[in-house]
């Protein structure tokens, strides 16, 4: 797993105890129960996202992100960020996690990667939001985020199946339990 500075800071303050598909809105669950398709030019893409009349893409990331690519479901949570933060990090976790366990049933390898990224919108209120995409990365095709250790204006991290360990007490390299004085830090 790959993340920047402040993506890591975020993983490092929440707690995953219990994380589960419980955690994903149900529209990005029905998503994820919809699987997995391959598209004319190769490109793997989440079937329930899948627009009817796709539009012609410079190449097969460009199609993948593009298609796979969602904000998360935020309007239920609240606005202060120590309170937003933690529950939108877990959505999108679990969200990417059966996402990338239904890709690597469906195509029979971990290639695909999922994107996090959460950032303050430039609204009056500047709440956190998220963004969730999916790509497999290719040898000929420049990467998704190029140096995403250098990211500066989001919290960035990329995930892979592996990363992913639903009943070990441990996700994303984090454990479980909550971090010094029984309370997770704010972010």
């Amino acid at each position: 797993m790959r993340s920047n500075p402040w993506m890591r800071e975020i993983l490092q303050a929440t707690d995953f105890a219990g994380l589960s598909d419980q955690d994903i809105p149900p529209l990005f669950r029905e998503v994820v129960g919809r699987g997995w398709a391959l598209t004319p030019a190769g490109g793997r893409v989440l079937a329930g996202l899948r627009s009817e009349a796709p539009g012609p893409y410079l190449d097969r990331l460009a199609e993948e992100t593009t298609v796979n690519g969602r904000g998360m479901t935020d309007y239920d949570l609240p606005a202060a960020p120590h309170e937003r933060t933690p529950l939108l990090v877990r959505r999108c976790l679990a969200y990417a996690c059966a996402c990338l366990r239904e890709a690597r049933e469906e195509f029979g390898d971990g290639r695909v990667k999922a994107y996090v990224s959460l950032s303050f919108a430039d609204t009056e209120e500047g709440l956190l939001t998220s963004n969730v995409t999916f790509c497999t990365p290719l040898p000929d095709v420049r990467p998704y985020i190029a140096d995403l250790e250098r990211v500066r204006d989001a919290a960035v991290v990329e995930v892979s199946v592996e990363d992913c360990f639903p009943g070990s007490g441990r996700w994303f390299g984090c454990s479980s339990a909550r971090r010094a004085g029984g309370e997770a830090a704010g972010v």
